[in-house]
C-alpha cells in the first residue's frame, strides 16, 4: 500500500491540492493508494501521543503507517525548510516499525521560486537516520499558485514531464 502525506496541517494548503493530484495519478495506475492530510491528527497528539503515550485518535493513523509499504510525502516550504507538525508526526510514530526499510518519494512546493529544495534535502536527512530508502528522482515545484489550476491539477508541460517521470519510477520503486 502507498500512502500520501501532506506535510502539512493549514487548511485549503496547496500542499494538500497537490496531494489529492498525486493520488489520482496513482489510482489511474490501479494502486491502492492512501492519502493523510496533517490536518487529520488530533489537536493535541503531542500531549497524548508522544513519548510512548497513545491516544485512540491516534491508532488508526499508526496503524495506517505501520501498513504502508511505499510514501510519498508532499513538503511545502516552511522559514526555509519543512513543517514542525511533520517532524512532530513522525516522531509521534512507533520507531522503527513505522518507517524503518520502507520507500517514499519527495516532493517539495513552495511559493517562491526554489521549490522548497532546502527542505526536502533537510527531511532527507531525518528519512536518512530512520532508515528509510528515499527515491532519488525528488521533485521542487516552485511559485506552486501558478502550477495548479482551478481543479487542483498541475498544467505548465515541463512540471507535467517530471512529475509524470516521478511517478512511473515510484511505481516500480
Amino acid at each position: 500500500m502507498i500512502t500520501i502525506i501532506a506535510g502539512t496541517n493549514r487548511p485549503d494548503s496547496s500542499t494538500l491540492k497537490l496531494s489529492k493530484y498525486y493520488q489520482r495519478l496513482l489510482l489511474n495506475k490501479g494502486l491502492e493508494v492512501n492519502l493523510f492530510s496533517l490536518m487529520d491528527l488530533p489537536a493535541n497528539f503531542i500531549q497524548t501521543d508522544m513519548f510512548g503515550k497513545r491516544s485512540e485518535a491516534f491508532v488508526p493513523m499508526q496503524q495506517m503507517v505501520a501498513d504502508t509499504q511505499k510514501f510519498l510525502f508532499v513538503i511545502p516550504e516552511y522559514n526555509g525548510s519543512f513543517p514542525g507538525v511533520l517532524k512532530a508526526f513522525i516522531d509521534a510514530c512507533d520507531f522503527p516499525n513505522s518507517f524503518y526499510d520502507k520507500k517514499a518519494a519527495l516532493v517539495g512546493l513552495s511559493s517562491g521560486k526554489y521549490g522548497n529544495i532546502r527542505g526536502i534535502e533537510h527531511f532527507t536527512g531525518v528519512c536518512n537516520y530512520m532508515h528509510m530508502h528515499i527515491m532519488p528522482l525528488k521533485i521542487h515545484i516552485p511559485a506552486i499558485h501558478k502550477e495548479l489550476d482551478e481543479e487542483g491539477n498541475l498544467h505548465k508541460a515541463d512540471t507535467l514531464k517530471f512529475v509524470n517521470e516521478q511517478i512511473e519510477k515510484f511505481v516500480k520503486y
